[in-house]
C-alpha cells in the first residue's frame, strides 16, 4: 500500500470496502462495464475497487482519472470564455458509457481549502454549463435507470477539519474509522450487514407508502417550523433501488435515508440548517430557508452568503425542493456525534431536504410520465440537485392524514413506527 492517506487502514478492510461498493452499491452483473471515477491520489482504492470488479466478472473496467490540483488551476487561470464552455467530446463519453450499458462508482472526499482563491461565480458557471450538456445522464441517474454508487476516502484537510485536536497521522486514522463505521463496512462480513440493513428500510418504506400523509410537519428547539405538503400517490425510496431492469443497487454508501418528493407549491414555514453545508467546495454555515407556497423567499447564512445564492439562483427549480428525507438521529453516523462537513455523511445523521430536482421515483408510475405530467403531480424540475441537513435530537416529526389526524413519526429524532 502506498504512503499518505492509505498508510492508516489495511488493505484488508479497504478491499472490504471495495467489494461493498461493487456487489452492493452498483450490484455488478457478469460481463458489465464498470467506470470507476477517481481523483489520481485515491488510485490506491480505485485499482482495489478494479480488481474486486474484475473478480466479480466485469467485462471492461475503466478509471476515469481526474487531479483536484489542476482543477483548482483551471479555474483559476483558464479564459473566461473556456468556463462556461463544456466540451461535446466530454459528453460523448458518457453517451457511449451509457450505450455499452456500464455502472459507475465515484470515489469522493473533501477539499475544502484547495479552492479558497477560486471565484464562486467561475465555479458556477462551469458547473451549470455541465450539467446542461450531460442533462440526459443527469435524468438518468435520478431516474435510477443506470446504476451508480457514491462512496467516500478522506483527505488530509478533511481529517484535520473534522479533528482539528488531533495529529496529521491520528485525525486520517479516525476519519477512516468514521466512514467504514458509517458505511457498515467494518464487519466481518459487510454485504451480509447490507442484507440487513436493507430489510429495515423496507419495512418503514411499506408504512410510509400505506399511509400516504397530506403532509408532514417538522419541528425543533433550532427554530425549524416547516409543514412540507406532499403530492397524491407519492412513493418513499431510500436504501437499495432498482434500475430499469429491477436490479437493487445503493446510490450512497453510506446511507439512511427514506425519502419522497414534496409538492413544489406546498412548502411553508422556516427550516434551520443543523450542519454546515459544503457546496463546490465552499463551506455556508449558520443558515436558514424560509417558504412560501413552497419557493424559497428569504436566506441568510453566516458564512457562505454568497454560496448560498449562487446555488438558489441556479436556476428556477432551485428555489424549490425536490426531496424531503426522514434519517434517524441514532444512524451509525449519528453516533459518533462528529461534523463531517460533507453532505453524503452529515445528510445521513439526520433529516434533510433536496434543493432542486425531485425523482421521478418518487410518485407512482413517475418513471413512464412525462415531465409535464410530473410537473402538474407536483414534482420540481432542475439541473440542481443538493441536499441540506436539518434535522436535530429533539426533531419532532408528524404525518398528518387528509382528515387532519395527526400520526406521531419521529420523537427526540428517532424513529417510532
Amino acid at each position: 500500500m502506498t504512503t499518505g492517506i492509505y498508510e492508516c487502514v489495511s488493505e484488508e478492510a479497504l478491499y472490504k470496502y471495495a467489494e461493498l461498493a461493487v456487489k452492493v452499491g452498483v450490484n455488478l452483473q457478469k460481463q458489465q462495464m464498470l467506470i470507476i471515477h477517481s481523483d489520481i491520489q485515491n488510485a490506491p482504492f480505485a485499482r482495489l475497487i478494479q480488481t474486486a470488479a474484475y473478480k466479480a466478472g466485469a467485462s471492461n473496467v475503466h478509471i476515469d482519472w481526474t487531479d483536484v490540483q489542476s482543477a483548482k488551476e483551471f479555474f483559476l487561470h483558464a479564459p473566461d470564455r473556456i468556463i462556461g464552455y463544456y466540451p461535446d467530446w466530454q459528453a460523448a463519453r458518457f453517451k457511449e458509457w451509457e450505450e455499452a450499458d456500464a455502472a459507475y462508482i465515484h470515489i469522493i472526499t473533501e477539499n475544502t481549502e484547495m479552492f479558497k482563491e477560486v471565484s464562486v461565480e467561475r465555479v458556477a458557471r462551469f458547473q451549470k454549463a455541465s450539467r446542461t450538456k450531460l442533462r440526459d445522464y443527469h435524468n438518468k441517474v435520478r431516474c435510477h435507470e443506470i446504476r451508480w454508487c457514491l462512496l467516500a476516502v478522506p483527505s488530509v484537510d478533511w481529517a484535520l477539519k473534522v479533528f482539528p485536536n488531533l495529529r496529521k497521522e491520528e485525525a486520517v486514522q479516525s476519519l477512516w474509522t468514521s466512514i467504514l463505521k458509517g458505511a457498515r463496512a467494518d464487519g466481518d462480513f459487510p454485504v451480509k450487514d447490507w442484507k440487513t440493513h436493507h430489510t429495515a428500510f423496507e419495512s418503514r418504506k411499506n408504512f410510509l407508502n400505506e399511509s400516504q400523509f397530506e403532509s408532514l410537519h417538522f419541528k425543533n428547539s433550532w427554530g425549524t417550523d416547516l409543514h412540507v405538503g406532499l403530492p397524491e400517490n407519492h412513493l418513499y425510496i431510500g436504501g437499495g433501488v432498482s434500475d430499469k431492469e429491477d436490479i437493487t443497487f445503493f446510490p450512497n454508501i453510506p446511507t439512511e435515508e427514506v425519502f419522497t418528493a414534496p409538492h413544489r407549491n406546498k412548502v411553508n414555514g422556516r427550516l434551520a440548517g443543523s450542519r454546515p453545508l459544503v457546496y463546490e467546495g465552499r463551506v455556508i454555515d449558520g443558515f436558514y430557508l424560509i417558504f412560501k407556497n413552497g419557493r424559497i423567499t428569504d436566506y441568510y447564512a453566516a458564512e457562505g452568503q454568497e454560496v448560498l445564492e449562487h446555488l438558489i439562483a441556479a436556476d428556477e427549480g432551485s428555489h424549490y425542493l425536490g426531496e424531503i428525507a426522514l434519517v434517524s438521529h441514532t444512524s451509525p453516523l449519528a453516533q459518533e456525534d462528529t461534523l463531517f462537513y460533507n453532505t453524503l455523511f452529515d445528510e445521513n445523521t439526520s433529516c434533510h431536504i433536496g434543493i432542486g430536482h425531485a425523482s421521478p421515483s418518487n410518485i407512482q408510475n413517475g418513471m413512464n410520465q412525462s415531465v409535464k405530467e410530473l410537473k402538474t403531480a407536483g414534482l420540481n424540475t432542475s439541473l440542481l440537485s443538493v441536499n441540506v441537513t436539518f434535522g436535530t435530537g429533539d426533531m419532532k416529526v408528524t404525518g398528518i392524514n387528509e382528515d387532519g389526524n395527526e400520526i406521531l413519526l419521529m420523537e427526540e429524532g428517532e424513529f417510532q413506527f
